[in-house]
């Protein structure tokens, strides 16, 4: 079997490793039950202030649906509260005291994160950073269902 076969299954390996570097970390920082996916939002909320989870989804590059579950496990671990907003189906969310106590220890793994993520990147022979951009800017010019659709069709 190629290993292009296997794309989906070695990507999320990918992130597995990437994601389980950075959380294992965590407890040592005083950061027990806090996840990596909690990081964009937070720190989107702690330099712009409460915002929608609409409004927290397009700033951070994912769906709305990504956001709202996330924002659930936060308000889980009681680092966001949330509040209505002006319309019925709209939620505002916040960060709690509890989030915002422990914005130095996030910001201090923030910065070794992306300072051994630069480290990743310049040991391979093209930067991780830089094909994650192209191929997300190559998908969203032709989706991987359009992708699929024309190889099915030419089989």
């Amino acid at each position: 079997m190629e290993s292009s076969e296997l794309l989906g299954t070695r990507l999320r390996l990918l992130l597995d490793l990437l994601d389980d570097g950075v959380t294992a970390l965590y407890p040592s920082l005083g950061l027990e039950g806090f996840r990596p996916r909690f990081t964009p939002i937070l720190r989107q909320l702690a330099a712009e202030g409460p915002a929608s989870i609409r409004d927290l989804a397009r700033a951070i590059g994912v769906t709305h649906s990504a956001a709202s579950q996330t924002v659930a496990q936060m308000a889980k671990e009681e680092l966001v509260a949330l509040s209505p907003g002006a319309d019925a189906r709209q939620r505002i969310v916040r960060l709690t005291s509890r989030a915002e106590a422990l914005l130095p220890a996030l910001d201090r793994e923030w910065a070794a994160t992306s300072a051994a993520a630069a480290e990743l990147d310049a040991e391979l022979p093209y930067p991780l950073s830089r094909l994650v951009d192209e191929a997300l800017e190559a998908l969203r010019r032709r989706p991987m269902r359009d992708r699929i659709s024309e190889s099915a069709r030419r089989l």
